[in-house]
């Protein structure tokens, strides 16, 4: 059934002059312009005045399975049952809140593959989602709650293939210590060179994309240069690094939200006192190497690391708030949640509105490169794959 949206401003994601009108059905958009042509027979009409249309938002790192407690890790020892539930409720809440995809970075036991399977099957309703599986790190590294240790490039290529052979969409590599783990600091390096090239080009035999949580300098460095497709996180990045990621196309996924919700609720919420001191301690330095690869022309994609604590599923537009905070234009802040991240996730069909685009579209009271934080409060109607959620 060919559904119009009409009398609305058209964000895809450059705002499109005087073209008001979108015609789509579940096989994709069919028509953007001024008016609708004679021969689409529409069935249903709905009134965008007012209101403004944009691409479904895309988050680039975030874990579906875990919930945004004080800390998440003591709900990893439940069954695989209760966290494929919980990421079912996670992945709900993410798509009303207009985030039509999501590529998560890392869950137990290959709960987040069997999640996708169950959405894109029908069993439960749900975001595009991309999954990583396993994430590869070192013994007692960062993540190995969740992870697959591997301690040299044999066994970092054993674990890449693993995964995929587990049909992930992508392969996680930890190159630094992080926040969440406790006993690790996340200046350190941790995966070697050596270990993430071997895993990197066992991705890119199977034709598949890479992202490394990186932290600090030495391991940023070490991630790009073994191929990497995006750094997640990169609190101490350098001149010199951001070079080598524009020279290479590699991304940044800030994930500027994590550490600030760690920081404003603090050890009085139950957050470990050594999380929270490890986010106070690299807060700066992070908002500063953000700004440094917006001057230095790094393509940047949205990412929330939602799951971490008080980072709520469905409240991942306030990355896009804190982005502009920081420096970045609300059109381009909207482009790094649509069509960079697109890009980043390799996916040609989502990220735009123009004809033969899949219609994931999301409908905003209001003008969102006005304020951006309507992305936060005032979505009208949430379209994946031409079905209306909302």
């Amino acid at each position: 059934m060919l559904t119009a949206i009409t009398n609305v401003n058209i964000y895809a994601p450059e705002f499109l002059d005087n073209q008001s009108v979108v015609v789509f059905d579940q096989t994709g958009i069919k028509h953007v312009g001024v008016d609708i042509p004679d021969h689409l027979d529409v069935k249903l009409y709905i009134d965008g005045s007012g209101c403004s249309l944009t691409p479904g938002l895309i988050d680039s790192h975030v874990h579906i399975t875990m919930d945004p407690d004080p800390d998440p890790w003591p709900k990893l020892q439940e069954s695989d049952a209760m966290i494929s539930l919980r990421g079912a409720k996670n992945a709900l809440q993410s798509l009303r809140a207009g985030f039509t995809t999501l590529r998560d970075m890392g869950a137990k036991n290959h709960v987040d593959i069997a999640l996708r399977n169950a959405i894109r099957q029908g069993l439960v309703p749900g975001p595009r989602l991309l999954v990583s599986g396993k994430c590869l790190c070192m013994t007692g590294g960062h993540g190995w709650m969740m992870g697959r240790e591997v301690d040299s490039p044999d066994e970092a290529r054993k674990g890449a293939r693993e995964q995929l052979k587990a049909t992930a969409d992508v392969i996680k590599i930890m190159a630094t210590g992080g926040v969440m783990t406790p006993g690790v600091e996340p200046g350190a390096a941790q995966l070697t060179y050596e270990e993430m090239a071997a895993a990197v080009s066992e991705a890119v035999k199977a034709g598949k994309k890479t992202a490394t949580h990186a932290q600090g300098s030495t391991g940023i460095r070490n991630a790009v240069l073994a191929g990497i497709s995006s750094v997640e996180h990169g609190f101490y990045l350098t001149e010199e690094i951001c070079d080598l990621m524009r020279q290479r196309g590699t991304f940044l996924v800030a994930t500027l939200a994590a550490p600030h919700w760690i920081i404003e609720h603090g050890e009085s919420a139950g957050i470990p006192a050594w999380a929270v001191e490890k986010a106070r301690h690299s807060s700066a330095a992070h908002v500063e190497s953000f700004r440094l690869a917006m001057r230095e022309g790094v393509p940047i994609a949205m990412g929330t690391d939602a799951g971490t604590p008080f980072n709520a599923h469905g409240k991942n537009a306030f990355e896009l708030e804190l982005m502009v905070r920081y420096g970045m234009s609300p059109s381009d802040a909207l482009a790094s949640a649509t069509v960079r991240a697109a890009e980043l996730l390799g996916l040609a069909d989502i990220g735009r509105i123009a004809t033969g685009m899949a219609a994931d579209m999301i409908l905003v009271e209001g003008d969102p490169i006005e304020d951006i934080r309507l992305l936060q409060s005032s979505i009208r109607t949430v379209i994946k794959n031409g079905t209306i959620i909302t």
